[in-house]
C-alpha cells in the first residue's frame, strides 16, 4: 500500500522538485554554526523548505486550541490528527468536527491513535466518542489506532487496561488541515487546552510538509487496526480482529499477527524516509531563505532510530565549533525541556562529554509531573522521575560539569500553580547571547521510553542567516525580517519556559525505597 500511496502522490512532483532537496544544497545559505550540521542531517534524513514567515511558534494551550478550530473550520479536503487520545470532555471538538464534515461533502477526516490508550473501558473512551462520527459518515472518517506489540503473550492477557501502555505507544501528535500543519506535543483533552504546557509549532500553506505527515500517518495505518461500528463490521473479520462495547476493531492484515509486526513496521518506516530522501533538487535552483525541516522517526521496537542518529550528529558538531580557551559568551548553548527528565543513557553522555558545550535544562517539578495526586502506583511516578534527576546529577558532579560561572550543566524545575507542565525538545544557540537557530520539536521526551518503546516523530528545524544575498533590497530586508522574527519567536519560548522555571529542589527530596525498586522494574517505561 505504501507503494501504491506514493504513486498516488505524482500529481505532487513538480512541487516536490520546487520545495525539496538534500539540505547539502542549501546548507551555504544557513546560519554559520549549523551549517555542516544541516548538511551531515541532510545526508540522512528528508529535508523540507518552509518560509519563515510561514512558521508561528504559539506559546499557550488555548492558542493551540484557537489554532486547531480554526484549521478545522476552514479544511476543505482533509482533517488528519495524530494523538494518544482525544479525551473525554471534548464535546466541542467534536462538535466542530461533525459540522465541518456535514457542511463540506468532499470533506476526508483522519485521525491515528493509540489503542490502548483510546479502549479503555467506560462510556467516555476514544473509540465510543468517535462511533457517532463514524456511523453518520462511514465513507469520509477513518479512524486506525496502532497497538505496540510488545505487549504479548501472557502480559498483555494480566496487565490492566490502565497500565498497559507502560509496553508503548502511538505518541506523535499531529494536527493538519488541508496544507496547514502543527506540530505538538500535546494531546487532544481539555488540560492540554488550559493549564497544561507544551510546545506547539503552526505550519501554514505547506503542501509538502503536510502531505508528508499525511502520508506518515497513512503508512502506520497500514499496521493499525480500523475502528467500525459493530452493526458495520465485515462478515469475515478475520482472526485478530475484535468487538468493543458497541465497535469492532478490525485488523485489515489476515496474514500478520498484530504481536508480530516488527519487520513489517521497519521496512514501511524505512521505505517511506527513503522515498521522500530520495527526491532532490538541482544545485542552485532555490533561494536560500528558506527553514530547513528534517523529519525524525524514532521507533525503538522496531529497530528505526533516527533520533540517536540525529542527537550525536548535532553534538558532535556543537562540541567541534568551541574549544575550552572560548570565553564563556563565545561557547554553544543547547537548551532541553522534558515533563518527563529522564535523559536517554546516551544523550546523557553527549551532554557530559561534551565539555564545549553549555547545557541547560527545564524538567518538571513533582507538582508539575501530570501523575502528581494519582492513586496507587502511578502516584509514585513524579518521584521516580526525582530519582533519575538525582542520578543524572551525580553523574553531572562526577563529570566535573556542575553549572558553575554560567557554563556547565545547569538543571531547573518547572512550577506554576494550577499547571501541569508537558513540553519537550531543545534549541541550539551558537552561543548564550544569541538567538536560537536550531530546534528539535515534536512528540519525543528525550528519555529511554521515547527511544525505546514509543512511537515518535519530531522534526530539526534549522534557521538561514539573516544576511542573504539578493538581487533586491527590498526583498533581502524582507527576508532578514522574516528570519530574525523567527529566531525572536524561538528565544521567546525558551524564555517563557524558563520563566517559570526554579532552582532544582530534588537533592533535598527523600526516594522512598518502594520506588527506587519500582524504577528498578520499570524504569525503561519512565
Amino acid at each position: 500500500m505504501l507503494s501504491s500511496r506514493i504513486s498516488s502522490s505524482r500529481n505532487l512532483h513538480y512541487f516536490f522538485y520546487s520545495s525539496i532537496r538534500h539540505a547539502s544544497s542549501v546548507t551555504r545559505q544557513l546560519h554559520p554554526a549549523v551549517r555542516q550540521l544541516a548538511s551531515e542531517l541532510g545526508q540522512k534524513q528528508p529535508a523540507f523548505a518552509v518560509s519563515p514567515n510561514d512558521v508561528h511558534v504559539l506559546k499557550q494551550p488555548s492558542e493551540f486550541y484557537s489554532r486547531l478550530l480554526e484549521m478545522i473550520q476552514r479544511a476543505e479536503r482533509r482533517i488528519f490528527l495524530s494523538s494518544l487520545y482525544i479525551g473525554s470532555s471534548e464535546g466541542e471538538l467534536v462538535e466542530n468536527l461533525e459540522k465541518a464534515l456535514r457542511h463540506k461533502e468532499s470533506l476526508h477526516l483522519y485521525f491515528q491513535l493509540d489503542l490502548n490508550r483510546s479502549t479503555r473501558p467506560g462510556a467516555s473512551s476514544t473509540a465510543k466518542i468517535l462511533l457517532p462520527l463514524l456511523q453518520t459518515y462511514p465513507d469520509r472518517v477513518h479512524a486506525s489506532f496502532f497497538r505496540s506489540p510488545n505487549l504479548r503473550g501472557i502480559m498483555a492477557k494480566v496487565v490492566p487496561p490502565r497500565f498497559n501502555e507502560g509496553w508503548g505507544t502511538w505518541h506523535a501528535k499531529i494536527y493538519g488541515a488541508d496544507d496547514d500543519v502543527m506540530i505538538s506535543g500535546a494531546n487532544l483533552n481539555k488540560s492540554y487546552f488550559t493549564n497544561r504546557q507544551d510546545r506547539y509549532l503552526s505550519f501554514m500553506n505547506q503542501r509538502i510538509l503536510s502531505q508528508y505527515c499525511f502520508d506518515f500517518l497513512r503508512t502506520v495505518s497500514d499496521f493499525s487496526y480500523q475502528l467500525l461500528p459493530s452493526s458495520d463490521a465485515k462478515p469475515d473479520l478475520g482472526p485478530h480482529s475484535f468487538t468493543g462495547d458497541g465497535y469492532t476493531m478490525f485488523w485489515p492484515d489476515f496474514n500478520t499477527h498484530p504481536h508480530h509486526i516488527h519487520k513489517k513496521a521497519e521496512k514501511a518506516f524505512t521505505d517511506f524516509q527513503h522515498s521522500y530522501r530520495q527526491r532532490s533538487l538541482p544545485e542552485g535552483s532555490e533561494g536560500g531563505e528558506k527553514v530547513m525541516m528534517f523529519p525524525i522517526i524514532q521507533a525503538g521496537q522496531f529497530n528505526v532510530r533516527e533520533e540517536e542518529q540525529a542527537m550525536d550528529i548535532l553534538f558532535r558538531h556543537a562540541n567541534g565549533q568551541s574549544s575550552a580557551e572560548k570565553k564563556i559568551e563565545e561557547r554553544p548553548l543547547i537548551d532541553f525541556t522534558s515533563g518527563y527528565f529522564g535523559l536517554y543513557k546516551p544523550y546523557q553522555d553527549l551532554v557530559l562529554r561534551s565539555r564545549n558545550v553549555d547545557v541547560r535544562i527545564v524538567a518538571a517539578s513533582p507538582k508539575a509531573n501530570g501523575f502528581y495526586g494519582s492513586k496507587g502506583i502511578s502516584g509514585r511516578i513524579p518521584e521516580g522521575y526525582t530519582l533519575l534527576e538525582q542520578r543524572f546529577m551525580k553523574a553531572v558532579a562526577r563529570a566535573g560539569r556542575f553549572w558553575k560561572e554560567s557554563t556547565g550543566v545547569q538543571l531547573l524545575e518547572w512550577l506554576k500553580d494550577g499547571w501541569t507542565y508537558h513540553a519537550k525538545g531543545l534549541w541550539f544557540s551558537p552561543n548564550a547571547s544569541s538567538h536560537p537557530v536550531l530546534t528539535l520539536f515534536g512528540s519525543t521526551n528525550l528519555n529511554s521510553r521515547s527511544s525505546h518503546i514509543d512511537t515518535e516523530l519530531s522534526f530539526v528545524m534549522i534557521l538561514p542567516s539573516e544576511q542573504q544575498n539578493t538581487d533586491s533590497q527590498q526583498k533581502a530586508t524582507e527576508l532578514a525580517n522574516g528570519i530574525t522574527t523567527l529566531q525572536a519567536q524561538l528565544a521567546d519560548e525558551v524564555a517563557n519556559i524558563r520563566a517559570n522555571a526554579h532552582e532544582w529542589k530534588g537533592d533535598k527530596r527523600k526516594v522512598r525505597l518502594g520506588t527506587k525498586l519500582l524504577v528498578a522494574v520499570v524504569g525503561k517505561m519512565l
